[in-house]
């Protein structure tokens, strides 16, 4: 399944993605390479790289990348150049987040490439990828190596509860998260018992766990979903979804947003198509818009006539199962509407 979405997401890609000589650009290869992990860069307020300003395509992925050193610190990215082995291969062990990023330098591959040998011994690292197979191939050999791992899952329970997270909020033990050395705040995994097939979708909001040879600490509540809590420790595998804000958490599916109001103004997320009740929504746009109405699925209507100025939120959550419908508008008077499904969470 993960190597059919990634061979589905190569398969749209524009001619543009190669250089003048036939090789996959830097650019294109890295954005490539930031889809396969389904995480939304968050607003920084790192200096872009000169040739790849505000506004660019790909300007918000590789800025973000760059602040969080996924790219190496540089004045220049050379988005047109073709990407060398060497660069998309790191790019991969940094985006899948296998080492703490200091541990992940160019100096470091050999090193690296002895623990994930998803690259041939033979290779030339020092040469360009000449085709969009080559990199399909190094990220399905890659995530196919992490998905077969075999990691030491523990929990944490009271003793932590209510205390402080290093993602910046209050540890729920009867919630569904983890804590991981690495693992952006965040992201979506999917653990599961490699003793009893038993699986949890859990969200990273800490950091940890800090006892030699253990890769995660779950939650009471989703560890006792796959172990019991008397086991105390459980030998698991890690499927990486992506971030919340892109996959959903109940099944693990990809969400798909609504962001055009008009050919100017559009929601920089949006609405999406479905979403569990009790998942809030955010919606923020560079332009002003207003949120004039919200139709709710027992057929009442909100007026709302909010105006949302760029650097505000409108923020809604829904409580009822069923069709929302959304109708949005410009400044123009122009006005859409969006509907949303929400649906109960089995989890």
């Amino acid at each position: 399944m993960r190597r059919f979405a990634l061979f589905a997401v190569l398969c749209l890609v524009p001619l543009s993605v190669f250089s003048q000589d036939g090789a996959l650009t830097r650019r294109d290869g890295f954005l490539l390479i930031w889809e396969g992990i389904r995480r939304d860069p968050d607003p920084t307020s790192e200096t872009p790289f000169r040739d790849v300003p505000k506004g660019e395509r790909g300007s918000a992925q590789i800025t973000y990348a760059k602040a969080r050193g996924l790219l190496d610190d540089a004045e220049s990215f050379f988005p047109d150049e073709p990407l060398l082995f060497r660069d998309a291969v790191l790019w991969l062990l940094r985006t899948r987040n296998v080492a703490d990023l200091d541990a992940m330098t160019p100096e470091a591959l050999p090193v690296l490439l002895q623990r994930y040998p998803f690259v041939e011994q033979s290779r030339d690292l020092a040469l360009p990828l000449s085709s969009t197979d080559a990199l399909l191939a190094l990220s399905v050999a890659l995530d196919q190596m992490l998905a077969e791992e075999v990691h030491e899952t523990s929990l944490y329970s009271e003793k932590f509860h209510g205390k402080g997270t290093a993602c910046g909020e209050p540890f729920d033990m009867y919630a569904l998260t983890a804590a991981h050395r690495t693992f952006p705040c965040n992201t979506l995994v999917k653990v599961t018992n490699i003793g009893n097939q038993q699986s949890v979708i859990v969200r990273i909001n800490d950091r940890g766990p800090y006892v030699d040879g253990r890769d995660m600490d779950l939650s009471l509540e989703a560890f006792t979903r796959i172990a019991p809590r008397s086991q105390g420790v459980a030998q698991v595998r890690f499927e990486r979804l992506g971030d919340d804000a892109l996959v959903d958490s109940c099944d693990g599916a990809v969400r798909r947003y609504q962001k055009r109001i008009t050919r100017d103004v559009r929601f920089d997320r949006g609405v999406p198509h479905a979403s569990p009740i009790g998942s809030p929504i955010a919606l923020t746009s560079v332009r002003p818009f207003v949120v004039r109405s919200i139709v709710y699925p027992d057929g009442s209507t909100e007026r709302i006539e909010d105006w949302v100025n760029p650097g505000e939120v409108f923020s809604f959550t829904p409580s009822l199962t069923g069709l929302y419908s959304f109708r949005v508008g410009s400044v123009d008077g122009r006005v859409r509407d969006m509907q949303m499904n929400a649906w109960e969470c089995a989890q």
